[in-house]
């Protein structure tokens, strides 16, 4: 089984690589991508921790924009001496956006302070909630971003412009396989429209199986990749355990989809043909 969506404490998750690793090797997991928030900072512990046990599929999670509204594009292997330059800007623009978001809490008379991130850690605003959580703000991280973080909350600060065409583009001159994340949870547009246009700037894919997406979801975006061609990928967009009781009930788990090996075959035959397109073989 395979799972290829996610997080460590290099972005939003709770675990270490390592712990994710060990955990992946308890729930079957034969094949664990990688995909921190626009950074590749955690790859290294993990091919370490997983040795010989399970395939480490490198990745990323890219956080772009389309129509105003976030909008999250996974790239597999990409060439990291390639992309690691880019997503240094786009650290830098999320620890601005963080920092943005300590100072309307501030100013709406809930100072906190944003924990230390160090190194290529990407901030995000789980990281503030819980900071929230433990000030005493907030029974729950839910309550955070219900009252104040969320899309339209009085402490929100919306994405720094960088259009999914671009971070698609970006992605593939990199080397990396550009999978829609989540589709269903996009709120800037139907996936029928939006699709279409992704495609023109050189999308490869479509995450089809994730927790929040229903069975008829999947089924349509089953039709959506034979129509167009594109691979089929699907994760479980686990966090680790999380420390908040409330959201600890409803978390996704790690293998939770329970999703066959043979859906990594294309995705390595994508890398390969993108790989061969980039060198003109």
């Amino acid at each position: 089984m395979l799972d290829l969506h996610n997080h460590t404490t290099f972005s939003d998750g709770t675990l270490s690589p390592t712990d994710l690793v060990r955990e992946a090797i308890i729930a079957g997991v034969k094949a664990l991508a990688i995909t921190d928030h626009d950074t590749l900072a955690g790859w290294d512990e993990a091919f370490a921790a997983a040795g010989e046990a399970l395939e480490i599929v490198p990745g990323v999670e890219l956080s772009t924009t389309e129509n105003g509204r976030s909008l999250h594009v996974l790239g597999f292997y990409p060439n990291r001496e390639a992309l690691d330059p880019a997503l240094q800007e786009r650290l830098e623009v999320r620890r601005q956006r963080a920092a943005a978001m300590v100072e309307r809490l501030a100013e709406l008379g809930y100072p906190i302070t944003l924990p230390a991130m160090e190194g290529n850690r990407a901030p995000g605003r789980p990281h503030l909630a819980a900071a929230m959580v433990a000030a005493g703000y907030a029974k729950s991280m839910d309550e955070v971003f219900d009252r104040w973080l969320g899309d339209h909350g009085p402490a929100y600060v919306p994405y720094a412009d960088f259009s999914a065409v671009d971070g698609i583009r970006l992605l593939r001159d990199c080397g990396a396989v550009p999978v829609w994340a989540h589709p269903y949870l996009f709120r800037g547009g139907t996936v029928e429209t939006v699709l279409p246009k992704l495609v023109e700037a050189g999308l490869m894919g479509v995450e089809v199986y994730h927790p929040c997406h229903s069975p008829s979801d999947v089924r349509r975006l089953e039709e959506f990749c034979q129509r167009y061609g594109l691979i089929m990928t699907g994760g479980s967009d686990y966090h680790g355990p999380s420390p908040d009781a409330a959201r600890a009930k409803s978390q996704t788990r790690l293998n939770q989809l329970q999703l066959p090996l043979a859906l990594l075959e294309p995705l390595r035959q994508a890398k390969a043909s993108l790989h061969a397109a980039i060198h003109g073989q």
